[in-house]
């Protein structure tokens, strides 16, 4: 993953803290998932900077775990020697924003606004983005926007999208399981290239789960490709 994708990665969606353990940097995610819950490398470690990793952990009352790309096979190797399993293998996609903006969204089916909604946040509640999840959509610094997505005159999708640089990110993809393969994410994406273009970025990023292959088809066939990939190693307390 390069540069300015990893650092669009973080910055548009922050732990709430975090603490260096050497090699390591250890997010605080005051319940809000693996993402901002997790340990990375930012640099050359050691073993023992594994073991500080966890102190800062089990410190914040967190599972020990890592978010390790799936090239690093240093750390993955040393993580399985330490007793970590491999959880949650996800692919990290982009694609230029161009590639989205050669259609027109149709009128009333989606919107850019900011603060989110109430029934967004409600979208988002009736999925797995929590309130401690949109409290990280808080925390974002830099420019930001909430999608809404409309089907038959009703809101039935929400996501969350912002930029760091040319890089866009999108998170919190929702759709109400209503009114799902209609084609409605696909048109909250574009939405997000439209507001991107505005913020003078030139690609889109989004992480997503590598066993959510319906949504992996859909971004595909908007234009995105594959970039790298990650997977979280956890242990118990």
């Amino acid at each position: 993953m390069d540069t300015a994708l990893a650092q669009a990665f973080e910055k548009t969606w922050p732990a709430a803290d975090h603490a260096d353990a050497g090699g390591f940097r250890v997010g605080r995610g005051l319940g809000a998932g693996g993402r901002v819950s997790s340990a990375r490398a930012v640099g050359p470690w050691t073993l023992a900077d594994i073991a500080a990793a966890e102190r800062v952990h089990r410190a914040w009352d967190q599972r020990p775990m890592f978010r390790v790309l799936d090239s690093d096979t240093a750390l993955i190797a040393a993580l399985t020697a330490a007793g970590y399993r491999r959880d949650t293998p996800t692919a990290i996609m982009a694609a230029p924003v161009a590639a989205l903006t050669g259609a027109p969204i149709p009128p009333l089916t989606t919107f850019a606004v900011w603060p989110p909604l109430a029934i967004q946040r409600d979208i988002w509640a009736a999925g797995n983005i929590n309130p401690a999840r949109q409290a990280v959509m808080d925390r974002v610094a830099g420019p930001k926007t909430a999608i809404l997505g409309r089907i038959d005159d009703r809101a039935a999708g929400a996501a969350f999208a912002a930029s760091c640089g040319a890089v866009a990110m999108v998170h919190a993809v929702e759709v109400l399981p209503a009114f799902r393969r209609r084609g409605l994410a696909g048109w909250m994406m574009r939405q997000v290239a439209f507001w991107a273009a505005d913020q003078g970025a030139t690609r889109i990023g989004l992480a997503v789960d590598r066993t959510n292959t319906g949504a992996r088809a859909t971004y595909q066939r908007l234009g995105f490709a594959e970039v790298a990939g990650y997977a979280y190693y956890v242990r118990d307390l």
